[in-house]
């Protein structure tokens, strides 16, 4: 494991310690019954469950062999303890999508602000379920592995409704808009959503305009911060993995790139004119062939 500050953490031993703490409640174990049979303070226990100590492999065999923990599960946790902490880190989504990824999850609902751009779909966190399952469908995935993957995008949308919700700025490119995914029918009702969404408490969505050019929006991002004392984390999302960085270049770009698209983006009330617009787009209202942008 690579050296750090003790108290510090990051994306991979905040994991890491998220991992043992579920076993461990799996376990049915309180903490200071299983720091009493392992020989060890409370408080070793405790900052290695929040990502604050690393472990050595004996350590880690022994907290996982008292916790009864099976051989794949085991061998996940090894791994993870066993990489190193360099700014970037990468979680491949093995087929499943970025949706169950814990370091993403976990992230999104501890973070105190949150600012996301997408350059070419309705962001994962805003999508309605059938908007969902026609993104996540395009891989002809069996009937049963979509609906768990459309469940897990669901659930984990909670993290905009909940009593910890972040303060979250939300710039979608006029493009994904106009990016007719599932039909009329599914972006009537996703422009909708995002019309309702504009009432929310402490989430702010504003639209790129179509035609507006420049280099910072060409990739997608999310820019996290914490109440904790926590580094800023970014997320980069491909399609066989996520990208997570934290060392300090890598932040600046990206609140660079926050910042250019807050200038370049409608405010919020603009915004709300363009989904309603739309929505009536896919609504029939107009002719399918003289979609210009809202602007025009």
């Amino acid at each position: 494991m690579g050296q750090r500050d003790p108290g510090e953490t990051t994306v991979r031993s905040r994991e890491l310690g998220e991992e043992l703490r579920r076993v461990r409640r799996r376990a049915n174990l309180r903490a200071e019954r299983l720091s009493a049979a392992l020989g060890w303070s409370a408080g070793k226990l405790s900052r290695l469950e929040h990502g604050k100590r690393g472990t050595n492999d004996l350590d880690l065999g022994s907290l996982l062999g008292a916790l009864g923990v099976d051989a794949t599960t085991r061998e996940r946790i090894r791994r993870l303890s066993q990489e190193r902490d360099l700014g970037h880190y990468v979680r491949p989504h093995d087929g499943i999508g970025p949706d169950s990824l814990l370091s993403l999850t976990m992230h999104e609902r501890i973070a105190a602000t949150m600012c996301k751009y997408e350059p070419a779909l309705i962001p994962g966190l805003l999508q309605t379920e059938a908007y969902a399952r026609a993104v996540l469908g395009c891989g002809d995935l069996p009937p049963e592995e979509l609906d768990q993957q459309v469940a897990l995008r669901l659930n984990r949308q909670q993290v905009l409704t909940g009593p910890d919700t972040p303060d979250a700025v939300f710039y979608l490119h006029e493009n994904a808009l106009r990016n007719a995914i599932g039909g009329r029918r599914i972006m009537h009702d996703q422009m909708m959503r995002l019309l309702f969404m504009c009432d929310w408490r402490k989430l702010t969505l504003r639209v790129i305009p179509q035609g507006t050019g420049h280099p910072a929006l060409t990739h997608g991002f999310n820019l996290m911060t914490f109440a904790e004392r926590f580094k800023p984390v970014a997320y980069t999302e491909s399609d066989v993995a996520t990208l997570f960085s934290e060392d300090g270049p890598s932040i600046k770009l990206f609140q660079h790139k926050r910042d250019v698209l807050a200038r370049l983006a409608l405010d919020a009330e603009q915004s709300r004119s363009v989904f309603a617009h739309w929505a009536d787009v896919y609504d029939g209202g107009e002719d399918r062939d003289d979609r210009g942008s809202a602007l025009a």
